[in-house]
C-alpha cells in the first residue's frame, strides 16, 4: 500500500513549479491510470497551459492547485488515461471515407453480400451529394472474405449500378479495388494493358479482358488517376469529419500513414489556418513525394506546427494477406482466382536491388522510415534492405554513427515469423502490430489465407513481447474503423468473429495492450518526453472511459465507451448524453 507521503510528493513537488499555481482544471473522483511505471496510478490530476503540473492524492491536489477559477471534474467512478497515440492509421482517407458509401461487412456497415454492395451504391447515388460535386460513385471497404459470394464484385456488377457514372469499390484492406467499366474506360485500362510492376489487373475467362478487379500498383495508379480534384473547403471540410471520428475514439495524436501529395499538401494548409486540433504527424509515401520540396522543408521535424509535421518517409513491400497480395515464403492456403496452387504472393519492388535503392535514400537522408511489410518474405526483405542502409549510414538502436536512433518501423508485420523477432530488435526495428485481424479476418486466415496453425501466429504480440520488445497495435483505418476499445479488445481476447481464440499465447494482458496504445507509440513517433503518460510536464491529452479496462471481463471491453477526449488540457470531444 502506498504511503500517505508517496501520495502526497507528486503534489507538492509540482507545486513548485511555475506553471503549477491556480491549475485550469483538476480531475478526480475515478480511477486514474497514468501508464507510468514508477507511479501507475494517482487520485488526482491538474492542469495548466495544456500541461500536467500535478499528481497525487485527491486532497493534496486540490489543497495545492484549487484556485478562484480552476474548473473540477469529477469523474464519478470513470476511468481517465492517456490519450490513445494512433500507431499507424491513414487519417486522410477517413475523412473520404466519411463522404463515401459504407460497404464495410456487418457488424461495421451492410456489405454482406454483391447484391448488398450494389443496393448501398445505388443509394450512395441517389443520395449523396458528392456523386454530383465529384462525377465519382465511391464505396470503401468490401470484404470478398465476409461476402456471401467469397469473391470481389466484377466490372459488370457495377455496371448493373451505372454504366454513366464511374465507380469504384475498394476493398477493405485498401490494396485492391473493383471498378465498373466507365471507370475502367476512364483510368485507361483495356484488354492490352499489362500488368503493372507490383500489382495485377484481373482478367476474364479469355485471359485478356480486365474483369474490373485491381490490386496493388494498378489499383494505386486508378485511383490517383480518379479522385478528383478537391476544392480547399471540401479538403478541409474531410479531414474535420476525420478529426470528429477520431476524437469520439479517444485518439489525440493521429497518424496519416502513407500521404500522398495532395493530401500533404492540404495537411499543411489546414495546419497554417488553424483547423486541426488534433496533432496529425504524416509519413508521405516515398516513391509518391521523392522529389516533394516538403520533404526537406521545416515541416520534416519532431515539432508540431499547427498541430502538423511530417515524421518521416513510408514505404510498401508487399500488400494484404486477406486480399492474398502479401508476400509470403509458403504458399497460400486457397490460391486467389486466377492463381495456380504455389502462389505465395509478390513483392511491392520487384525489380533487382529497387526496394534497397528507396530504404538507403531514406537513411541517406537520415528519415524516419515506415515499411509495411505483411507477409515474412516481405519482412526478410526488410531486414536485408534495412541492415545493407545501416552498415552504409549508421543508426540503429540507441544511438549509432551518424544516424542517430532511427526507430524504423514495420507496420503490421501479421506474418512476422519467430525466427525473425531477434534480428528485429537487434536492428532497432520497432514493430506496430495489427491484432485487430484476429477478429476481422482470423476466421479468413484459418481457413483460406494461411491454415490454422501459421494463423495462429499472426500479429504475435506475446512473443515480441517475450523478448522485450515495445510495440504499438494499431487499427490501420479506413481498414477498420479507428475503435480504440476495439483494437483493445483484440489484443487482449484475440477472438475471431466465429468466437474462436487464434493463438491464445499471444493475447496480452490489458494493461499491456494499453502501454501498446499509450507510451509505446508515442516512443514510436520519438515522442515519449511529451506524450503516452499521466506526467509532470506532459502535455494534457486525456481520455475518460465509461469503466477501467484493467478491472472488467474480458469479454465486454469492446463494451467500454469514450467519454470525452482532451486536447492539451481543452475538451475535444463529449459523449452525447442519452
Amino acid at each position: 500500500m502506498r504511503t500517505l507521503q508517496a501520495l502526497l510528493v507528486p503534489a507538492l513537488l509540482a507545486s513548485s513549479a511555475a506553471l503549477a499555481a491556480d491549475a485550469d482544471a483538476i480531475w478526480f473522483g475515478g480511477p486514474i491510470l497514468t501508464m507510468d511505471d514508477k507511479a501507475p496510478a494517482t487520485q488526482a490530476v491538474a492542469v495548466k497551459a495544456g500541461r500536467i503540473v500535478a499528481l497525487g492524492s485527491k486532497a493534496a491536489v486540490l489543497r495545492a492547485e484549487r484556485g478562484k477559477t480552476t474548473v473540477l471534474h469529477d469523474l464519478k467512478g470513470r476511468t481517465l488515461l492517456p490519450g490513445f497515440v494512433d500507431g499507424h492509421g491513414h487519417f486522410g482517407f477517413v475523412g473520404l471515407q466519411a463522404q463515401a458509401a459504407n460497404l464495410l461487412p456487418p457488424p461495421d456497415g451492410p456489405g454482406a453480400s454483391i447484391a448488398a454492395l450494389q443496393a448501398a451504391m445505388r443509394a450512395h447515388i441517389a443520395t449523396a451529394p458528392t456523386v454530383k460535386a465529384y462525377g465519382l460513385a465511391l464505396g470503401l471497404n468490401y470484404d470478398d472474405s465476409q461476402l456471401a459470394e467469397r469473391r470481389a464484385p466484377t466490372r459488370h456488377e457495377l455496371d448493373a449500378v451505372s454504366t454513366d457514372i464511374p465507380i469504384i469499390v475498394t476493398h477493405q484492406s485498401g490494396h485492391l479495388s473493383a471498378l465498373n467499366s466507365k471507370a475502367l474506360a476512364l483510368a485507361g485500362i483495356t484488354a492490352e494493358s499489362p500488368n503493372p510492376a507490383g500489382g495485377a489487373i484481373q482478367r476474364e475467362a479469355d485471359g485478356r479482358t480486365p474483369n474490373g478487379v485491381l490490386e496493388e500498383t494498378a489499383h494505386f495508379a486508378a485511383i490517383m488517376k480518379l479522385l478528383p480534384k478537391f476544392t480547399l473547403e471540401q479538403g478541409l471540410a474531410m479531414l474535420a469529419d476525420a478529426q470528429k471520428i477520431y476524437a469520439a475514439n479517444g485518439y489525440t495524436t493521429v497518424q496519416d500513414g502513407r500521404t500522398d501529395p495532395p493530401t500533404l499538401a492540404l495537411l499543411g494548409a489546414a495546419a497554417k489556418m488553424g483547423r486541426l486540433e488534433l496533432d496529425i504527424v504524416a509519413y508521405p509515401d516515398l516513391v509518391m513525394n521523392a522529389a516533394n520540396p516538403a520533404l526537406s522543408g521545416p515541416l520534416m521535424s519532431r515539432s508540431y506546427a499547427g498541430h502538423f509535421r511530417i515524421g518521416g518517409v513510408k514505404l510498401s513491400f508487399d500488400g494484404s494477406p486477406q486480399g492474398k497480395t502479401a508476400w509470403f515464403t509458403q504458399p497460400y492456403l486457397q490460391p486467389p482466382e486466377g492463381q495456380a496452387a504455389g502462389y505465395s504472393g509478390y513483392p511491392a519492388f520487384p525489380g533487382a536491388g529497387e526496394a534497397a535503392r528507396w530504404v538507403d535514400m531514406a537513411y541517406a537522408k537520415n528519415w524516419q522510415l515506415l515499411v509495411h511489410a505483411n507477409g515474412d518474405a516481405a519482412i526478410d526483405e526488410l531486414l536485408r534492405t534495412e541492415a545493407a542502409a545501416r552498415a552504409a549510414h549508421g543508426g540503429g538502436e540507441g544511438g549509432g554513427d551518424g544516424g542517430g536512433d532511427r526507430r524504423t518501423v514495420l507496420i503490421h508485420g501479421q506474418y512476422l515469423r519467430a525466427d525473425q523477432i531477434a534480428p528485429l530488435a537487434s536492428a532497432g526495428i520497432f514493430p506496430s502490430l495489427f491484432p485487430m485481424h484476429t477478429f476481422y479476418w482470423g476466421d479468413w486466415h484459418r481457413q483460406s489465407v494461411a491454415g490454422p496453425e501459421r494463423a495462429t501466429f499472426i500479429s504475435p504480440t506475446g512473443a515480441v513481447l517475450a523478448a522485450g520488445q515495445r510495440f504499438s497495435i494499431h487499427h490501420d483505418a479506413p481498414v477498420t474503423f479507428p475503435n480504440a476499445m476495439r483494437v483493445l479488445d483484440s489484443a487482449v481476447n484475440r477472438t475471431t468473429r466465429s468466437g474462436h481464440t487464434l493463438g491464445p499465447d499471444q493475447r496480452l494482458s490489458p494493461e499491456v495492450a494499453l502501454k501498446a496504445m499509450t507510451i509505446w507509440p508515442a516512443y514510436q513517433h520519438f515522442e515519449e518526453a511529451d506524450k503516452g503518460s499521466i506526467a509532470l510536464g506532459k502535455r494534457a491529452d486525456l481520455v475518460m472511459l465509461s469503466a477501467n479496462p484493467l478491472r472488467v471481463k474480458p469479454s465486454t471491453i469492446k463494451d467500454i465507451t469514450v467519454e470525452a477526449t482532451i486536447k492539451d488540457g481543452r475538451t475535444v470531444y463529449e459523449r452525447p448524453k442519452g
